[in-house]
């Protein structure tokens, strides 16, 4: 399995910390971009801590003006740039732009959203996001209900020849990994940083 670390769920030393989980075997840093209109809260600039994430970076942008944002953090030169698919402008256009800066293209959809929403994107997007908690705070519980989600989205997959990979984001701890078997990547935030062993967390994940 695939694991994402997010840190979202770091207050304090963030530059210790990520030097920390850069010794670890992670695959991701998970960023996490709040704007405080798409979600209540509103998230630091991450740009000043490029210099101290060494693993590739799985940016997640939960905002309005996506394409601001992503001026803004192409110079941490993210592998994967996902935005959400209820964002109030033209989903098409966004993931060319992102493809045009060589970057993968993720869409991410809320536990409310139907995957329906979706099926015009799906040939063209390298990832899809899976919220199993409501956008804009860590910490929260895993909702079971998103599994279906999941299923559904590799037998789709798995029917057409897509390519993309699915992703889980929320509430990702040992126990709550064995409802998301059928993704491919983990996202975990608190359930890593809040602990003094990382790679003994996401060991776990694994």
């Amino acid at each position: 399995m695939v694991v994402s670390t997010s840190i979202l769920s770091i207050r304090e030393n963030i530059e210790q910390k990520l030097e920390q989980l850069n010794q670890t075997d992670t695959d991701y840093i998970h960023l996490d971009v709040m704007d405080g209109k798409f979600v209540k809260n509103q998230t630091r600039d991450y740009v000043p801590l490029k210099n101290h994430i060494k693993k590739p970076i799985d940016l997640h942008l939960m905002v309005e003006d996506v394409p601001t944002y992503l001026e803004h953090y192409q110079q941490m030169h993210p592998e994967i740039v996902t935005f959400h698919v209820e964002v109030n402008t033209n989903v098409e256009k966004l993931i060319h732009r992102i493809k045009e800066k060589k970057m993968k293209v993720g869409i991410s959809l809320k536990p409310s959203t139907p995957v329906t929403f979706l099926f015009p994107y799906l040939e063209e997007i390298d990832l899809i996001l899976v919220m199993s908690v409501g956008p804009g705070a860590g910490g929260q519980m895993f909702l079971p209900f998103v599994v279906s989600k999941i299923e559904l989205l590799k037998r789709i997959r798995e029917e057409r020849g897509y390519h993309y990979l699915i992703e889980v984001d929320g509430g990702i701890n040992a126990e709550t990994k064995k409802f998301c078997k059928e993704a491919d990547i983990l996202v975990s935030g608190s359930f890593i940083t809040n602990q003094e062993d990382y790679q003994k967390q996401i060991d776990q994940l694994r």
